[in-house]
């Protein structure tokens, strides 16, 4: 007997004796928490790691401050975290009642991450899928968030579990694509939009990342990884293609040290209209 539903993450080869059966697909979504009023939740995916999501995530969290919006980042990539180091920030998370309440930065952006519950943020997350799922639920229900116009969530890149749990678990408006302009990361991206498509998340832009270099002296974009072929791709897709950013080593400077909010460029902005 063939299968009713289109659940991604049911391993039954029929409907039959399913306890979803009658409501038809299951609803893993999780309810967020009642002192949080969020009124976008943006993912900044990929579909592989190595092209600065993180990166993106945070200059465009930054961009949103900047224009008066409240801003906070969940850091779903609970095996290599890296929003705390590019903010700088190391508190532990505050209690309320069985609540935490999410860090802030300098400029006031919200974040909460695994590596600040660490009690070593070098130790590695060794966890199994469902133990991530966990707590990627746990950052949306059990953290204080307040009211936001734009929560980012950091999404680990490929296609797996973590992912799967938070396409059905949050209530995400919409993805970011990160690419970068090698036409091997142009075709893994390819299966982050067919995963979103499958899971009927609406892809809202595609960002590619270390489009070129701009030459101190001249000001000529020299293209070092080639000039790449997400714009094409993206129309051909039918998605909006937001920007192509600089491999400036200013984002890595101002990263490092974790001053990432003070980094001036503002490319990321042109990202912004896309998120309206």
């Amino acid at each position: 007997m063939a299968r009713d539903c289109d659940n991604t993450s049911c391993n039954r080869e029929s409907c039959e004796g399913c306890p979803s059966r009658a409501g038809g697909q299951a609803d893993f979504s999780a309810p967020m928490n009642s002192r949080s009023e969020i009124a976008h939740v943006i993912g900044v995916m990929s579909g592989k790691g190595g092209v600065g999501k993180s990166s993106v995530t945070a200059m465009l969290a930054v961009a949103l401050k900047r224009q008066g919006y409240e801003v906070g980042i969940l850091d779903a990539d609970i095996t290599g975290p890296s929003i705390p180091h590019l903010f700088g920030v190391t508190d532990i998370p505050g209690a309320s009642g069985d609540d935490m309440l999410p860090a802030v930065t300098e400029t006031g952006i919200k974040i909460i991450s695994v590596n600040l519950l660490l009690e070593d943020a070098s130790s590695p997350v060794i966890w199994r899928g469902p133990v991530l799922g966990s707590v990627i639920k746990q950052f949306w229900t059990n953290v204080v968030w307040g009211k936001l116009d734009y929560l980012l969530v950091d999404m680990p890149p490929g296609t797996g579990d973590v992912p799967l749990t938070l396409f059905q678990s949050l209530p995400l408006d919409g993805v970011l694509l990160v690419s970068s302009p090698q036409s091997l990361v142009s075709m893994v991206v390819g299966k982050a939009y067919a995963m979103a498509e499958m899971m009927h998340i609406p892809v809202l832009a595609l960002i590619e990342n270390f489009s070129y270099i701009e030459c101190p002296d001249c000001g000529k974009k020299l293209y070092v990884f080639g000039e790449g072929k997400n714009e094409t791709w993206a129309a051909a897709h039918e998605v909006p293609f937001a920007v192509k950013l600089p491999m400036d080593p200013a984002v890595s400077a101002y990263g490092d040290e974790g001053q990432i909010e003070r980094y001036p460029g503002r490319q990321i902005e042109a990202v912004i209209q896309f998120l309206r």
